[in-house]
């Protein structure tokens, strides 16, 4: 068996193994490559009247004003996932852990908006965390390395195909000239010397 056939082989087998986790990777990667262009998938960043300036409110005060938004369901600080404080923009993310965003003014307490944020989900989608902890270092970890391979052996069947493919080339261009040389003789042409 030489190295040709058994990376064919590798390229033959490996490839199943990783549909279904490549196929996720890549459709989730596309999406967050897109987040900011569209509102369905991340909530656009708001700002405030004041951005830059320091806030006279304190992050408890924020708190309770994100609170008061029926959709995160916050009860304390424990069921938040995140908060994402913006000095350039003036204002506070507060992120629950269903998914839901307000965002607060961080100078008048004011909430701005309230979005579904569909980033996170398809985050936790595209490195595997969704299904379950073990799956991102069991599934996908591994398929990433199997695509590593698969890359790593595609490109060196690349190269050795269009090495062959070159050495062909010139194989035919020197019998053509060598094949036409006879007949130019044969029609009166002559060699130079």
């Amino acid at each position: 068996m030489n190295a040709k056939h058994a990376l064919r082989q590798v390229h033959h087998w490996i490839t199943p193994l990783i549909l279904l986790p490549l196929g996720i990777v890549v459709c989730t990667g596309l999406l967050l490559l897109v987040k900011k262009d569209f509102d369905w998938i991340q909530p656009p960043t708001q700002k405030s009247d004041r951005p830059r300036e320091v806030s006279q409110l304190s992050l408890e005060e924020l708190f309770a004003a994100a609170k008061g938004v029926p959709a995160l369901e916050l009860g304390d600080w424990a069921s938040l996932d995140r908060v994402d404080v913006r000095p350039d923009k003036g204002i506070v993310k507060f992120v629950a852990s269903n998914r839901w965003e307000a965002q607060i003014d961080a100078h008048t307490g004011e909430v701005l908006q309230v979005a579904y944020r569909r980033s996170d989900l398809i985050e936790s989608l595209h490195d595997g965390s969704f299904f379950a902890d073990w799956t991102k270092h069991y599934v996908f970890l591994p398929a990433g390395v199997m695509l590593l391979v698969l890359w790593l052996t595609g490109m060196y069947l690349f190269t050795i195909t269009q090495a062959a493919r070159l050495r062909k080339d010139r194989r035919l261009q020197t019998r053509r000239r060598e094949s036409a040389t006879p007949a130019l003789l044969e029609r009166g042409g002559h060699r130079s010397k």
